[in-house]
């Protein structure tokens, strides 16, 4: 079973998470018992759960690159100003 990342983990809700932890457990157990076939099944089920927590961290980072766009416009408003002065 393939884990997601730490970040992304980060931001699964609580029942999410729970659920994310528990379907990774089946699927563990599935691997070892040599049923790759229903593994495949959980994983899928486990991609698609943590589908949301990925489009939160995309946010993040758009939230990210547009305060620093702003921060860089303001830079350059204050830069502008002393130029004036």
């Amino acid at each position: 079973m393939r884990h997601c990342s730490v970040q992304v983990r980060g931001l699964l809700t609580r029942d999410e998470l729970d659920r994310y932890n528990a379907l990774m457990q089946v699927g563990g157990y599935l691997e070892e018992q040599n049923q790759y076939d229903l593994a495949y099944i959980v994983q899928k089920e486990v991609d698609i759960l943590i589908l949301p927590a990925i489009e939160r961290l995309k946010e993040k980072g758009r939230d990210r690159d547009r305060a620093t766009a702003e921060f860089l416009e303001s830079l350059k408003a204050m830069e502008e100003e002393e130029d004036r002065d």
